[in-house]
């Protein structure tokens, strides 16, 4: 499949490309593969401190309950206010309800709560 130069035609140019990506995949997914084994294999293993891991669940998400409640609130009265008045230029004030209830459930609702458990987490463990 090379010329008389030596070098490749189309055809096997292009069946070798096919498997070098065809041979990516198949490491690709033995690589997942292995991953997979190694976490089932840690998922059956029984935990070697659970009440440990039961009192860490408590203080890093329970606990941190209040300061993300306060910072949540806080920041969907600030996001109403803002879109009241935008809302209002253009009549659709009764959609700032709705919007705020949206952006704050998907957008700004678990980047908040990232930030405030983990600050909140991060200057306890500090102290």
């Amino acid at each position: 499949m090379t010329d008389s130069t030596g070098k490749m035609n189309g055809v096997a140019r292009a069946a070798e490309l096919l498997g070098e990506r065809v041979y990516a995949m198949v490491l690709d997914l033995g690589a997942i593969f292995t991953l997979f084994l190694q976490v089932v294999s840690l998922v059956v293993r029984p935990p070697s401190e659970i009440r440990n891991i039961v009192k860490q669940m408590e203080e890093v998400g329970v606990r941190s309950m209040p300061v993300v409640l306060v910072t949540a609130t806080f920041t969907g009265m600030v996001l109403a206010l803002q879109s009241y008045s935008g809302f209002q230029r253009f009549g659709a004030t009764s959609f700032v309800g709705s919007v705020v209830a949206l952006s704050i459930t998907r957008e700004l609702g678990p980047v908040f709560a990232g930030l405030m458990v983990s600050g909140r987490v991060g200057a306890s463990m500090a102290a």
